[in-house]
């Protein structure tokens, strides 16, 4: 039991009983105690050569009329403060502190060192982190060597936080700081008075320990000193410096919170009650501070002190400088410094150049920060319609701090720049990407740190347009993934630079696929240009053309064709007929004439242009392959698709031969040869090459890109034609969202992703959403492109398919006699259209009862497919099918069974034994079967064709239905002569135009 020892003679008796190994004069002591009190020490160990002594230290009860004192009189117990000096843990498993002998220099080293002091809990607000600590945990589980554990991020990330956390679930240990601490150790253990003494001293121990190095981030301290080298014991870091992961047996980059955790942590630090109202506001509040632990217990103290959960987004919004710079009265740890200020502290440590170069990128969008980006502009050509030296004197000047004199490009002076910068993770690195990161709230507290905002916008704007302008021709990942959101943020904050860095601007946006913000870019500069240069100046035309193929990636290709009309007349004046700039001129009014449906002319064009382009730039020149390319798309158009296939072939090798297997040019080949595969009823070698295309459009020009939104709907396509009809509408879905988001709602892109996947529904058997949707897009195709427009008429025919299955025959029929017509006149009366839709309407006579009409169009339907494409095209074979079905409905039946039997074999061979067709097919089979009386043939067919069914569509699906009710008639004309109702589900593939 402890023994209480009055206070008037408390420091004599410690001093007697300490007598043998060391003398403390009573002021020391005192010192020592009130050193020990003012730390909150209340509990620490002293070992005296093994013989330990405990003591309490107690003041007594003041004495009449005086307060109690540390020296009370007379009175009583005492009852002053306790100090309570017995054995106890210090540093960390088994770590014993030992009194030096040398009295002076124990207090001397006291003073300085103050004395290692128990590592402090972690705040009581502590939310998360769970993954790191699960880490930490079994890392340190391991047993048998040192275990080093490195922390990492950003300032304000909760680096600290995590490791008192993971202290406190392992056991109580003691927190020491690098010097202090092991200057504590050797100290204490009477090992010496130095750090290096303190660490050798920890080396020479098998007991383990841990040591827990905080904030461990300057740069240019190295650890390794202060590391004990040995095979024990237990070491944390927490750093800005990731380069502290080269002690790390682990390691983990702590960066911000998950949105549960940052919720919790927010309402816990606002002392707000959590309810469903509370928590959506809590998560929009830690969107906007990007989850960042500290600047979330930042706001949670002004809203604990506001009370005001719900106003504080609109309040930070406006004054985010502010709150984040501003320091809580009350805090929940020990953490000094606000938001702003961390960042502050490790900012004022750059070098100049290290500090310059931040500041500068936090004028381009935190992301995607490329090395390139700098390197392309340190190449920037000067000509006589650029921006001159002078002019670009800022953005020189900039670029100088990482080339040589003679402007050569030097990584090794930007690496240098960069790794201090990361060195106080004020920028990540992505070594997969290769691009640097700066945190969102570091990006815009960056950028309040400059004088002079406006000279910083004008340097990085012109630097990204020098940039576009040297990129390499085909380095379309730097501009689609890279360059787009720099340019995106310079033009948000109206960046003033040169027109030709404008246009370079508006490539890019071109290039993604923002046509919008293209052509608004491109009419600005238009405008000044025909102000300050003329209207028949050769920039001013180049400009023009660049605003009319933006007008025609819009869709609004009547604007397009007769701005070109202009821009080809005065380039025609101007330079001469075979000037490159007016053969590209032609080549884009062909593209229009395309868009409008006028294929004829636009066929004949590109004929001229491609004679044109090869005599003057050779059969292997970029511009003659795009020339060949888009007469392929004539070719197609106009319903030549062997033609169209066999110039995509030629050009697809010449590209793969210039530009190599990835490039985007050589990816459209593919994709427009795959579209040729499909419409000569190749859909199988159609489905690969999309699949193949596609994989690398979303590698190299991501998903959004308008190149990888077209291969997508052409694989919805292929999947359609080979019955896949669920995979179909999954990606229609998918590629119809993006187009609203990108294009808008009437954009023709958007209304063919529309049209496509009405005929999904149509596909899946749900009628009703089939038709409504394509009513809408029939008026939209009506406003936007005009009656009589190709795509519009494909609509029509669609619409008149969704009347049949609906079994509205009447309209279906009124409405194909009219497309009919109107097709002959615009395409011709052999193009693949127009006989889809004769073929049709033949089917809308079948249907009402009009079999003779039907047998007849059917018969001419037949002759000119079998001689366009070929005898075994799928819509030849859909033709021939619905033939038969007339025959059976004549009564020739033997004359039906024999021309099903040669269908149903050669869609096998072309489209598979389960698909769509080829079941309707075998149906129908049944049916000839049946009437000719044939009626276990005829069941065990339907049975077969009811069992792929319900495999391939819904239990469901009309046909699947109609299949069923068929067989369980079968089954009572088994005995008797009975005519069978034809099986009505004699709709085949209906044709789709791809862009």
């Amino acid at each position: 039991m402890d023994e209480f020892i009055p206070g008037a003679t408390v420091l004599s008796k410690l001093r007697d009983t300490a007598v043998s190994q060391v003398s403390f004069s009573p002021v020391e002591m005192v010192l020592m105690l009130d050193m020990l009190a003012s730390q909150g020490q209340h509990s620490i160990m002293f070992s005296l050569d093994g013989d330990p002594r405990s003591l309490n230290i107690i003041g007594g009860q003041g004495g009449s009329g005086g307060p109690a004192h540390l020296q009370g009189g007379t009175g009583g117990v005492g009852e002053g403060p306790v100090v309570h000096i017995t054995t106890s843990q210090l540093i960390a498993h088994n770590l014993q502190a030992t009194v030096v002998t040398e009295q002076a220099l124990w207090l001397q080293n006291i003073r300085a060192s103050q004395i290692a002091s128990h590592c402090p809990p972690p705040s009581r607000i502590f939310c998360g982190r769970q993954e790191i600590l699960n880490e930490m945990h079994h890392f340190f589980s391991d047993p048998g060597s040192q275990h080093i554990y490195v922390l990492h991020g950003l300032g304000g990330a909760g680096k600290t936080q995590i490791a008192l956390k993971f202290i406190k679930e392992s056991s109580s240990h003691t927190i020491a700081t690098i010097e202090t601490g092991l200057k504590n150790i050797a100290i204490l253990k009477d090992f010496g008075d130095s750090p290096e003494d303190g660490s050798l001293w920890l080396a020479s121990k098998v007991e383990e320990w841990l040591l827990f190095f905080e904030n461990a981030d300057d740069p240019n301290i190295n650890l390794h000193e202060y590391i004990p080298q040995c095979n024990h014991g237990n070491i944390i870091i927490t750093s800005r410096n990731p380069g502290m992961c080269v002690y790390a047996g682990s390691n983990s980059l702590v960066s911000d919170m998950e949105e549960e955790d940052a919720v919790a942590l927010l309402l816990k630090s606002a002392l707000q009650k959590v309810t469903v109202h509370a928590e959506q506001i809590a998560a929009e509040i830690v969107k906007s501070l990007h989850h960042l632990p500290l600047a979330i217990v930042q706001a949670g103290a002004y809203i604990s002190k506001s009370r005001n959960l719900d106003g504080y987004l609109a309040l930070y919004m406006k004054n985010q400088a502010r709150l984040l710079s501003e320091k809580p009265a009350q805090s929940h740890d020990r953490y000094a410094w606000t938001v702003y200020t961390t960042w502050q502290m490790s900012f004022d440590r750059l070098t100049p150049s290290a500090a310059m170069f931040l500041q500068h990128c936090s004028f381009l969008h935190y992301n995607g920060i490329s090395e390139e980006i700098f390197s392309y502009a340190s190449k920037y050509q000067f000509h006589s319609n650029r921006p001159s030296e002078e002019e670009l004197q800022k953005p020189l000047e900039f670029l100088s701090h990482f080339t040589e004199p003679t402007r050569e490009w030097d990584s090794l002076r930007f690496l240098e720049a960069t790794n201090e910068v990361q060195s106080y993770s004020l920028i990540s690195f992505d070594a997969e990407k290769k691009v640097f990161t700066i945190h969102p709230l570091v990006h815009s507290w960056s950028r309040r740190t400059v004088q002079n905002p406006k000279g910083y916008m004008f340097t990085m704007g012109s630097i990204l347009g020098m940039a576009i302008s040297e990129r390499s021709q085909w380095d379309t990942q730097l501009t689609s993934l890279i360059l787009y959101p720099h340019v995106e943020l310079a033009v948000q904050m109206n960046t003033k630079v040169a027109w030709s860095f404008k246009l370079q601007y508006a490539m890019i946006f071109w290039e993604g696929g923002r046509y919008k913000q293209a052509e608004k870019l491109q009419e600005e500069v238009l405008e000044e240009q025909k102000q300050v240069l003329g209207d028949r100046h050769l920039d001013t035309l180049i400009t023009m053309g660049d605003v009319a193929n933006s007008y025609s990636d819009l869709g609004k290709y009547q604007k397009a064709k007769e701005l070109q009309g202009i821009v080809l007349e005065k380039q025609k004046q101007v330079l001469g007929d075979n000037h490159p700039q007016t053969l590209l001129t032609m080549g884009n009014l062909a593209n229009s004439y395309s868009d409008l449906g006028e294929h004829q002319k636009a066929k004949e064009l590109e004929v001229f242009v491609l004679e044109k382009r090869t005599q003057l730039l050779g059969e292997n020149h970029p511009d003659t392959l795009l020339t060949m390319g888009n007469l392929a798309r004539s070719y197609s158009d106009l319903g030549e698709h062997q033609k169209a296939k066999d110039l995509e072939v030629l050009v697809l090798e010449k590209r793969t031969q210039l530009l190599g297997d990835n490039h985007p040019d050589t990816l459209l080949t593919m994709g427009n040869l795959a579209s040729s595969y499909s419409n000569l009823g190749e859909h199988q070698e159609a489905k690969e090459l999309d699949v193949l295309v596609l994989e690398k459009q979303k590698q190299i020009l991501g998903e959004d890109h308008p190149d990888t939104l077209v291969t997508m709907v052409n694989l919805a396509v292929s999947y359609s034609n080979l019955g896949e009809h669920q995979e179909a509408q999954k990606l229609e879905v998918i590629v119809l969202e993006k187009r609203k988001q990108i294009l808008g709602e009437n954009h023709p892109d958007t209304l063919l992703t529309m049209s496509n996947l009405a005929n999904s529904y149509s596909n899946l058997g749900e009628y009703q959403e089939a038709q409504k949707l394509e009513v809408i897009v029939l008026e939209k195709r009506k406003q936007v492109l005009g009656e009589n427009h190709p795509d519009t008429l494909l609509t029509m025919s669609n619409l008149a398919i969704s009347y049949s299955d609906l079994g509205e025959h009447q309209k279906a029929k009124e409405l194909r006699v009219l497309v009919l017509k109107k097709q002959k006149q615009l395409l011709g009366e052999n193009h693949p259209d127009t006989l889809l839709t004769m073929g049709n309407l033949a089917n809308s006579y079948s249907h009402l009862g009009e079999h003779q009409e039907a047998k007849e169009l059917e018969g001419v339907v037949l002759e000119k497919q079998k001689q366009v494409l070929g005898e075994n095209h799928p819509d030849t074979l859909h033709t021939m099918g619905a033939l038969a079905s007339s025959y059976s409905a004549l009564g020739e039946h033997q004359k039906a069974k024999e021309l099903e039997g040669v269908v149903l074999e050669k869609q096998k061979q072309v489209l598979g034994e389960n698909h769509p067709d080829t079941l309707h097919t075998m149906g129908n089979l049944a049916i000839s079967y049946s009437d000719l009386g044939e009626h276990q043939k005829a069941k065990k067919f339907r049975a077969l064709v009811l069992e792929k069914r319900k495999q391939v569509l819904r239990d469901n699906h009309p046909d699947t239905l109609e299949i069923e009710e068929l067989l369980d008639r079968e089954q009572h004309a088994e005995d008797r002569d009975t005519a069978v109702a034809s099986f009505s589900g004699n709709r085949g593939p209906v044709s789709v135009t791809v862009a």
